[in-house]
């Protein structure tokens, strides 16, 4: 399994990805313009060839980032793709000098065995929650705010 930035020629099939979990409703939705437009903030996880999955990292701050769009491939799930994709962010978030970096997610347990620990919301920087105000459960949120102090892990 490779970890590597996505291609353009990719935007396509992330977006599919994106639009099975969203149509769930556990991921915002994002189209394959959106992605494009956005493509240098995404990595994918590849084998053989095949895209396994996709995630994104986007700054907040010159300090705080967040993962978005996380998505695995259900042929690959349980394998460890996830875990891969998270530590991909987190490389580039540190090679950017980003210190710490964040996820709202329905799994904290996923991201606490990779060293996140819970956060309230609230605290997260305002401006976090222009994407959130255009989700249809903003006023009912139920995701778990999650934090990874980039300075004290390897």
């Amino acid at each position: 399994m490779k970890v590597r930035e996505a291609a353009a020629s990719e935007a396509e099939a992330i977006a599919a990805l994106i639009h099975a979990e969203a149509e769930r409703g556990v991921l915002l939705p994002r189209d394959a313009d959106d992605v494009l437009e956005h493509l240098t903030s995404f990595v994918v996880a590849e084998e053989a060839g095949e895209l396994a999955g996709a995630a994104a990292l986007h700054p907040f701050t010159p300090e705080l980032a967040e993962v978005r769009s996380l998505v695995v491939a259900e042929r690959y799930r349980g394998r460890g793709v996830g875990r891969l994709l998270v530590q991909g962010l987190e490389a580039r978030a540190r090679r950017f000098g980003i210190r710490r970096i964040f996820a709202l997610t329905y799994v904290p347990a996923f991201f606490e065995r990779l060293g996140y620990r819970r956060i309230v919301k609230e605290s997260l920087p305002h401006k976090v929650w222009t994407v959130c105000v255009h989700c249809p459960k903003f006023s009912c949120c139920d995701e778990v705010a999650v934090l990874k102090d980039l300075e004290e892990t390897p």
